[in-house]
């Protein structure tokens, strides 16, 4: 019997609706070749929801990713709206969807595959073998706090205030994420936070803490996160299972992607209690090479197969994908990001058909 489910996409800006057209390849192929049906319902978010509506997130695309069983969403942002006012930008959009599907906690691993271990910029044998998951709460922290905005001050100054702020609420929905995401992996969580420094740390170290009580097969450690930072890049063998803020997720998880080489290469997944996720790759619009069939579609066909494992309950279907991409890889194809001497360099369009054959 067919499994049918319908998904939003969201194209979004830039290489976005390139690398999305292979991903939706991809999934229709796996699709047919695993009774699986899916409904595609295409809307719009970021600059080309600037561009036709006036707002970076409608209305009917927060209903519409309501209604689906999960979204996919390639990349939002280019150079073109970066002088609009700040609740006009793209990315104002991203996180009123996330808002609005009340995500709380995004998922982002950074594993290091054997064939791709020369495109890191580490040595060898620091970043061979690397499999990190960082959790990122990802609806409040200093990206939601209040207040903020830019002030004028008595003297006439202007003044910019952004709040960093915490409820024992939201430190407990995604240290349980975290905990049951490690109890998945090596049973081994480290909590990043500036609790030296930061009252809204210090909470959230306590709250941790408290909550490993729970979790006796997890081994829970603390780290700074400038020592994070530091010790990402010395040894990141060290780490399995990070959490942390919504500051501090977005810079250590970018951090770590880039241990593998290519950011191109790396898939997310954005979830909350209930209803659908999003599933993004971690890299951005890349407006520079937009229509120009250079883009690495890798990580939006990642990003599927991570929707297809967490949202849909599909896991044989995903394994596909994966081993779809460790195939073409290993025939030596290479988009320019993580291209080598030895390979051979394909473009976007070039990469999805390869992906396609490996799938056949």
């Amino acid at each position: 019997m067919t499994s049918t489910y319908r998904i939003t996409l969201l194209p979004g800006d830039g290489i976005g609706p390139e690398i999305m057209a292979v991903a939706v390849d991809v999934l229709k192929t796996v699709g047919g070749q695993m009774d699986l049906a899916f409904e595609f319902e295409e809307a719009l978010i970021g600059g080309a929801a600037i561009d036709a509506t006036g707002e970076p997130l409608p209305e009917e695309t927060l209903k519409t990713c309501k209604a689906s069983d999960a979204v996919l969403l390639a990349a939002i942002g280019g150079y073109k709206w970066d002088t609009l006012p700040r609740h006009q930008r793209p990315e104002t959009g991203l996180l009123g969807l996330r808002s609005g599907l009340e995500l709380f906690a995004n998922l982002r691993p950074a594993t290091i595959l054997p064939q791709l271990i020369d495109a890191s910029s580490l040595k060898r044998e620091v970043v061979e073998g690397v499999d990190i998951m960082v959790v990122r709460e990802l609806t409040g922290g200093i990206y939601f706090g209040s207040p903020k905005g830019v002030f004028e001050t008595e003297t006439g100054e202007k003044r910019g205030v952004n709040t960093m702020a915490y409820t024992d609420r939201e430190i407990d929905r995604i240290g349980k994420v975290a905990f049951e995401t490690a109890q998945k992996r090596k049973g081994q969580l480290c909590s990043v936070d500036k609790a030296n420094v930061l009252e809204v740390s210090q909470l959230w170290r306590d709250r941790i803490t408290a909550l490993s009580a729970d979790y006796p097969d997890v081994a829970l450690t603390h780290m700074y996160v400038d020592n994070a930072a530091m010790q990402l890049i010395r040894w990141p063998k060290q780490f399995d299972t990070i959490v942390t803020g919504n500051l501090f997720g977005d810079i250590l998880s970018d951090a770590a992607a880039m241990l593998t080489g290519s950011i191109g290469m790396l898939p997310s997944a954005s979830l909350g209690a209930s209803g659908p996720g999003v599933y993004e790759p971690v890299h951005g619009s890349a407006p520079d090479i937009a229509g120009q069939d250079k883009a690495n579609p890798l990580a939006q066909v990642l990003s599927a197969a991570m929707m297809l494992r967490y949202a849909l309950d599909q896991p044989a279907a995903a394994d596909r994908i994966e081993q779809a991409v460790t195939t073409v890889l290993d025939q030596g194809y290479r988009t320019g990001d993580i291209m080598s001497e030895t390979m051979t360099q394909v473009g976007c369009k070039a990469m999805g058909e390869a992906l396609l054959n490996a799938l056949s």
